[in-house]
């Protein structure tokens, strides 16, 4: 019988850390594996490379791909395992002390703004959209706002009693916030890169 859903044993984030967490790690993996073919073979083209506008090469090969000297990928395969351990150590559970929470939304909130950083960097100037990347987009945004919530609602950050039940409230609300921000991401693609017109 599942645990039931409480701010000490929250079931539900448990549940998604570790969806998220694989499809993060499967992306990073893919990506890794798309970088090292390019590397061996500088002539060969990614299996992820559809057209100009829908292509892994341009960012894996830029010096955005690789921000602190390796491809950014490696960064995904090393995160994306903590969300699964949280995941699986919750259902299992486990009880985290506050530092840990603290450090735990200290990460996602770096992969959080780290994606939005690279999402403009592909969309300004870059002008491409990566299949791989885009994965990764689509479940770190609602990764940091579901453990921001929790961390508010659960007084493991310190907040005023009005913020706790707002970001209670809100964690009801994650896949709306999640399809509003993707929303968003395509407006703008739209209009800086011409989307539809560029694949239709």
């Amino acid at each position: 019988m599942p645990s039931p859903q409480t701010h000490t044993r929250p079931t539900v984030m448990a549940v998604w850390l570790i969806i998220a967490g694989v499809v993060g790690w499967w992306a990073a993996f893919w990506l890794l594996m798309e970088r090292l073919h390019l590397l061996a073979d500088p002539n060969a083209i990614a299996s992820c490379d559809f057209s100009p506008l829908v292509q892994c090469t341009a960012n894996l090969e830029s010096w955005q791909g690789r921000v602190f000297g390796f491809p950014n990928p490696i960064l995904g395969l090393a995160g994306w395992v903590a969300p699964i351990v949280v995941g699986f150590a919750i259902l299992a559970g486990a009880r985290f002390a506050r530092w840990f929470w603290w450090l735990f939304e200290l990460g996602v909130t770096l992969a959080f703004v780290f994606v939005i950083w690279l999402i403009s960097q592909s969309i300004f100037v870059l002008g491409t959209l990566c299949p791989w990347c885009m994965v990764t987009w689509v479940v770190t945004i609602p990764t940091f706002y579901v453990v921001t919530l929790h961390v508010l609602r659960a007084g493991l950050l310190p907040a005023p009693a009005g913020l706790r039940k707002g970001a209670e409230t809100l964690m009801g609300w994650v896949p709306l916030l999640a399809v509003v921000s993707y929303a968003v991401i395509a407006v703008v693609a739209q209009l800086r890169l011409d989307v539809l017109g560029r694949v239709f």
